[in-house]
């Protein structure tokens, strides 16, 4: 598999930031739409759609959120992605893998809307993909992630899928510090298992046909 992920650090108009919000950073930088484009940390990161397999773990986490709604109509929770973070507080923007809100934020009233809002989000789940893996997890020196910047403006539940062989699994975190931008870690499974993530998620993910990423 070969990626390339890029960090800006060179002259613009405006701030990265301001920039994505407005939907026009990629357009700035003269990027196809076969990129995607975040800003982290303040500077934009670029990076390539990623692979079937990572698709694939989303679609299970989907169905699996599904299956729930179906079984139970006071079902708390609904699913979107392809949908857009703004952080306005820390200047960045994410496009996460999924999110995950309650049934009483209205989608239908948000459709014509690019961006959602940390404090609209219950719970963000994030599939890591080779070589940008770094920018989802907890930062390394100092250097923010979307770890960080998710704890930073106070989404409650943060789901993680690392998909490096050296590392592979899934953990949640939750009880974000806003101050310190970190989380604490609730729950650890290895690829294989049956995700059972507590309160207040009652559903259950099977992970056996989940890899690691090979390179």
């Amino acid at each position: 598999m070969s990626s390339v992920v890029a960090l800006g650090q060179w002259v613009l108009p405006e701030s990265p930031y301001a920039l994505w919000a407005r939907g026009e950073l990629d357009e700035q930088l003269g990027l196809p739409e076969v990129l995607r484009v975040e800003v982290i940390g303040g500077e934009f990161a670029v990076t390539p759609y990623p692979p079937v397999n990572h698709a694939l773990m989303l679609r299970d986490i989907h169905e699996w959120l599904f299956r729930a709604e179906s079984r139970d109509g006071g079902f708390p929770w609904r699913v979107v992605q392809h949908v857009g973070v703004d952080l306005a507080e820390i200047g960045d923007g994410y496009s996460p893998d999924l999110i995950v809100v309650t049934a009483e934020v209205d989608l239908l009233a948000r459709a014509e809307d690019r961006y959602l809002s940390p404090n609209e989000i219950s719970l963000v789940a994030e599939v890591t993909a080779y070589p940008s893996a770094h920018n989802d997890r907890r930062p390394v020196s100092g250097n923010p992630t979307k770890w960080s910047g998710y704890a930073r403006t106070g989404v409650p539940y943060y789901l993680l899928v690392d998909r490096d062989p050296r590392q592979s699994g899934v953990t949640l975190f939750g009880e974000p510090n806003r101050g310190e931008g970190t989380y604490e870690v609730l729950g650890e499974w290895k690829f294989g298992e049956t995700v059972r993530p507590p309160e207040p998620f009652d559903v259950e993910i099977a992970t056996d046909a989940w890899k690691p990423w090979s390179v």
